[in-house]
């Protein structure tokens, strides 16, 4: 199985070393020294980490082979990928390689059925998962357990629980009308209900929230 675990920016320095766009939960182990990584274009590789660093928040790696300035500017925008045991599974029962998670049905909590999960896309402050609907259109759900509650590998599917207009904007109007409607008793219940609602949120937080 191969996974996409990074994709190379601009060159650092003079000595060889590249910025690098991470794209695993993994990086130790999938970027460390000594990893031997497939790319795209494969004309670019493969290649074996010699050493990495964190620079000022981002990931810095120098390649084996790779000398100076010239050679790292022209590695500037490979994707590099990792071969990875199909079944191998995350130290962390709240984590989810990629492809395991590609294909899953998704549902919501009553088993309403919502489409299908066709792409993980990984972003610096948060995962977000595309999912397909019958329709062919998409919608990308923020991948947080308060709105993704249950991965079911097993049964091959992901529910959803999603605040009104995510899933369908039409949703949304309709409760931004009724909220409008409301007047002054509205926006007191509101808040009240923010109040009441911060620490159960908030005690859902934990690994699943950054999923690989």
């Amino acid at each position: 199985m191969q996974l996409v675990v990074g994709k190379i920016g601009r060159a650092h320095g003079i000595r060889g070393d590249v910025s690098v766009e991470v794209r695993t939960d993994e990086p130790e182990l999938r970027l460390g020294p000594g990893a031997v990584l497939l790319t795209d274009p494969v004309s670019a590789g493969p290649l074996t980490v010699e050493s990495g660093k964190v620079h000022s928040g981002r990931l810095l790696l120098r390649f084996a082979g790779v000398k100076d300035r010239n050679a790292a500017e022209a590695l500037r925008g490979t994707i590099l990928i990792a071969e990875v045991d199909p079944e191998e599974r995350p130290d962390d029962p709240e984590e989810y390689y990629d492809h395991q998670l590609i294909g899953l049905d998704v549902v919501l909590l009553d088993g309403t059925p919502v489409g299908e999960l066709t792409e993980v896309v990984h972003l610096p402050y948060q995962d977000l998962l595309t999912v397909k609907k019958p329709d062919g259109t998409e919608v990308l759900v923020p991948f947080v357990s308060r709105i993704v509650p249950t991965i079911d590998l097993e049964n091959q599917r992901a529910v959803l629980d999603p605040p009104p207009g995510l899933i369908d904007p039409e949703e949304a109007e309709v409760a931004r009308g009724a909220s409008e409607g409301s007047g002054e008793a509205a926006g007191a219940e509101d808040a009240e209900g923010v109040d009441g609602a911060g620490p159960a949120e908030g005690s859902t937080e934990s690994g699943a929230e950054e999923p690989a």
